[in-house]
Formats: C-alpha cells, sequence, structure tokens
C-alpha cells in the first residue's frame, strides 16, 4: 500500500512539474517571438538608415576627369571660390549678419518670396548643407550662424 501512496505522490509532483515547464516554455516561446519581431523591426530600420544615406551622399560632379564635391567640405577646400555662385551668396550674407539669422531672412536678402514657406525650403536645404560641410554653424535654434 505504501508504494502506491508513493506513486501517486510521485505521479502528482511529475504532473506539477509538467505543468510548471510546460508554462515556462510558453514563456520562452513568447519572448523568443518578440526577439524575432524586434530583430525584423532593426534589420529594417538599418536597411533604411543605409538607404537614407546613400541619398544624403554629397553629389559629385566631374572636373578635369576627377569627381568633386559640388559643395566641397570647408577642410578640402582652400576658399570659399570653390563654392558654386549661390552658396557663396548666402555665406556671404550670413558672414554679414551681426548674429545668427535665420533662413527667412537670407531669403529676404536673396530677393525670395518669405511670406511663402515652400519657397524657403530649397534654401533652408542649401544652408544645411553648407552647415553639413563645414562652411556654416546651424544651431539648436534653427539659426545659422558663420564659422570663422
Amino acid at each position: 500500500m505504501q508504494e502506491r501512496q508513493w506513486i501517486i505522490a510521485r505521479r502528482s509532483e511529475l504532473d506539477a512539474l509538467a505543468e510548471e515547464l510546460a508554462k515556462q516554455l510558453q514563456e520562452v516561446q513568447a519572448e523568443r517571438d518578440e526577439l524575432a519581431i524586434a530583430e525584423r523591426v532593426l534589420n529594417r530600420l538599418a536597411e533604411q538608415a543605409l538607404a537614407d544615406a546613400a541619398a544624403v551622399a554629397p553629389k559629385a560632379a566631374q572636373v578635369a576627369g576627377r569627381a568633386v564635391l559640388l559643395v566641397p567640405h570647408r577642410s578640402d577646400a582652400a576658399d570659399e571660390g570653390a563654392l558654386p555662385g549661390d552658396y557663396r551668396k548666402i555665406l556671404a550674407i550670413v558672414r554679414e549678419a551681426d548674429g545668427p539669422v535665420q533662413v527667412r531672412a537670407v531669403g529676404e536678402r536673396l530677393g525670395l518670396d518669405a511670406s511663402v514657406r515652400g519657397k524657403l525650403e530649397p534654401l533652408r536645404a542649401k544652408m544645411t548643407k553648407l552647415a553639413d560641410r563645414g562652411w556654416l554653424h546651424k544651431r539648436g535654434d534653427g539659426r545659422f550662424t558663420a564659422r570663422p
């Protein structure tokens, strides 16, 4: 009779253990599914970042058979004469200003219709490109200053 009670008690222990293991297995599978989703999202973000980086890559032109940036990095150019004319005008306006300037103020000096926001976006892109290349400094408030 004792053997029978031992078997029943042991079976009960094993049933409880099996139930606990099944619960843990479910939790592990759920976490693995979440990790698989997170991995897919990270892969998509990495692919998007690569695509964005390629889209923002500096444009090059051919000069004397060599590839050169249309708007060179400041450290690569001897002086601002290496910049296209419209970029030199922007740089001159920012340098003439007493302090940080907004895109709108530069647009007004260039004769753009500053009341239409869409007219300023190409100018904002040019000023940002100048900042990215080290010619201007873009402040956190969106205004620009000339680099010394």
